[in-house]
């Protein structure tokens, strides 16, 4: 089994610093709160008793490990390259959400914090860190933008049947950017007592270091399922970008392999020649949100932008500062699928493996398509299936009935 204890650790530096990003650019009131978890989970992740813990949890709990499937239907459809897919949504609350929510609920706990709080876009971090709180027993609160509370309605039905209290963000566009300035202005008001479970890659140090361990499970066990199944690396891995937790999981463990290409992919929106787009890496440029130094969309005060994406999860003006440092690293390349080529990709992986994605991992889905078609039958792309679609199901039925669809 896995465990957190196996990273040689390059990136963060001892500052928290991804190359030029990342850090720590939080409240004085805060400052205490990060250094006090950056001390516990070091802590932690060197004691053999959190990790057995951990572990336990993850294989007995959420399910790990979860499998490698051949698309053979999607490859025939595609023609070219071999089609594999990283079954994230078979965790246990269908999303990759939960490995890291187990992490950090634990580290809480160890922490004696007696609540958490979260933020959510599209609800799996949400349901995840309710979750967990109902099995560590920890009271949790959820913030989740009115807007997304409305696109996520199945989801917010799950928070409170789990015991947590959700709570809108109003303010701004009413997405996961909203949602994360009222967990961040509630977490300055309660840090004593509350820890502040973040879902993604982003954030000030050491968040998007801790949350990238705890999701680096996903690549290493599709880099040994690749290796058992076939006796090969891949040759492409393909994952979704919005803050970025389920690409750099996927990634992380491929970052030395330099015969493994790693393709990140944002959402487009309307177009990235619109401003209908949530197209961070493509279009941002670097400046500060949530704590951190990363690519941001921006207008030329340096306001920030809003975001557009038919995807919840990926609806957000910046991204984690490790993808920033790989984007100007060049290891991983980064592109951007629209909401209508996202909307094609589910139904074509509907229609031939009969499994239904988030909205996320459908811009995967497009862009690995996009990619297969160009590469021989004798080549290997592995898409990482983030999350389960039927909590988008209803954004799904009525874009494709705008379009006139079925």
């Amino acid at each position: 089994m896995n465990n957190i204890q196996t990273t040689t650790r390059v990136v963060p530096d001892e500052n928290g610093r991804f190359g030029a990003f990342g850090g720590k650019f939080i409240p004085e009131t805060l400052m205490n709160a990060v250094t006090e978890l950056e001390i516990a989970f070091e802590e932690a992740r060197r004691d053999p008793a959190f990790v057995q813990e951990l572990n336990g949890l993850l294989s007995e709990y959420a399910g790990r490990p979860t499998p490698l499937t051949y698309a053979e239907r999607l490859t025939k459809a595609v023609g070219g390259a071999q089609i594999y897919l990283k079954r994230e949504d078979l965790n246990h609350t269908g999303a990759h959400k939960l490995n890291n929510a187990l992490g950090q609920a634990l580290l809480a706990k160890r922490m004696g914090k007696k609540s958490i709080i979260a933020e959510t876009g599209a609800g799996q971090h949400g349901v995840a860190s309710a979750t967990v709180a109902a099995k560590l027993g920890l009271s949790c609160k959820v913030f989740m933008g009115e807007e997304d509370i409305r696109r996520q309605s199945l989801n917010v039905f799950r928070m409170k049947l789990l015991g947590a209290e959700v709570i809108p963000a109003v303010s701004g566009s009413r997405t996961l950017k909203d949602a994360t300035n009222e967990a961040i202005r509630h977490w300055v008001s309660h840090v004593e007592e509350t820890f502040y479970v973040i879902g993604s890659v982003v954030g000030p140090h050491p968040y998007p270091y801790m949350v990238r361990e705890f999701q680096k499970i996903i690549g290493e066990e599709t880099r040994s399922q690749v290796l058992q199944m076939l006796r090969r690396l891949p040759d492409e891995v393909v994952a979704c970008v919005g803050g970025g937790s389920n690409a750099i999981g996927m990634f992380y463990p491929f970052i030395q392999d330099e015969s493994v290409a790693l393709r990140g992919v944002e959402a487009a929106g309307k177009g990235v020649d619109t401003e209908k787009h949530a197209a961070t890496l493509t279009l941002g440029r670097p400046g500060v949100i949530h704590g951190s130094l990363t690519y941001l969309l921006q207008d030329e005060s340096g306001q920030v932008q809003e975001a557009h994406s038919i995807s919840a999860g990926l609806d957000y003006p910046g991204v984690g500062p490790e993808h920033a440092y790989l984007k100007d690293t060049g290891r991983v390349t980064y592109t951007s699928v629209t909401d209508a080529e996202a909307l094609e990709a589910v139904q074509v992986l509907c229609q031939t493996e009969g499994i239904i994605p988030a909205l996320e991992s459908a811009h995967a889905i497009a862009e690995a398509i996009k990619r297969a078609k160009e590469m021989s039958s004798d080549k290997l792309v592995v898409i990482c299936l983030s999350g389960r679609g039927d909590k988008d199901v209803l954004t799904i039925q009525e874009a494709l009935t705008a379009e006139g669809g079925e």
